[in-house]
């Protein structure tokens, strides 16, 4: 918890994860689930351009995104790069809420915990921080989620080890801080935000790092 009091004196709340119709409506819900499988190996405005791309073509909904030929869908998202792999990831979420639940994303996200994790996971091209994130910033509910800064920082702190899988990392994680849906949606973008500006490869900047005074 020092740690993310420091870096949240650094950078200030970060109000993540965006999206234009807000966190907790259908398509906000939507676009936070589809700007996790597109923000996979590309930047968040490239991911912003794609999501603005279905908007203005009116196709943010399970339904209409499900009655789109694989082109059209991969010519919309083409800014997120990857474009051809993501449309099919894309359209293998979309099909498993179309035809399991009925093209309702707030269905789905209603699920326990564990069952909706399970249910994720089991969609071909969703892996567990795609997952993760999924649960914790559209679903509002406990899954910390790690990433390549998460297993950075805190290996180079000597807080976890560098052998430490991505179950073992979450599970230090969601053992070590209260269960708090806020404080796990605001310390992951922190932590993101902390590895994007100090915390690079391959060295990293410690000297304005807020978390520099933990090293010892």
């Amino acid at each position: 918890m020092a740690m993310y009091q420091a870096m949240r004196a650094k950078f200030g709340p970060r109000g993540w994860w965006p999206s234009t119709a807000g966190c907790r409506s259908p398509q906000g819900r939507l676009e936070i689930c589809l700007g996790a499988i597109l923000t996979q190996n590309t930047s968040w405005s490239n991911v912003e351009k794609a999501v603005a791309n279905l908007i203005t073509a009116r196709r943010m909904s399970i339904s209409k995104l499900h009655a789109l030929s694989h082109e059209a869908l991969a010519e919309l998202i083409r800014p997120a790069g990857y474009f051809n792999v993501k449309a099919r990831r894309l359209a293998n979420f979309i099909t498993r809420v179309q035809e399991r639940w009925g093209g309702d994303i707030e269905a789905l996200l209603a699920l326990p915990i564990s069952a909706l994790r399970e249910e994720l996971l089991s969609v071909n091209g969703v892996g567990r921080e795609t997952a993760d994130s999924m649960i914790l910033y559209a679903a509002g509910k406990p899954s910390f989620v790690v990433d390549a800064y998460t297993a950075r920082i805190f290996v180079r702190h000597k807080l976890i080890g560098e052998e430490d899988d991505y179950e073992t990392i979450k599970a230090f994680f969601e053992s070590h801080l209260p269960r708090d849906v806020p404080l796990w949606n605001d310390y992951h973008a922190q932590i993101v935000e902390t590895g994007k500006c100090y915390c690079k490869k391959p060295r990293p900047r410690c000297d304005d790092c807020p978390l520099r005074r933990f090293l010892k």
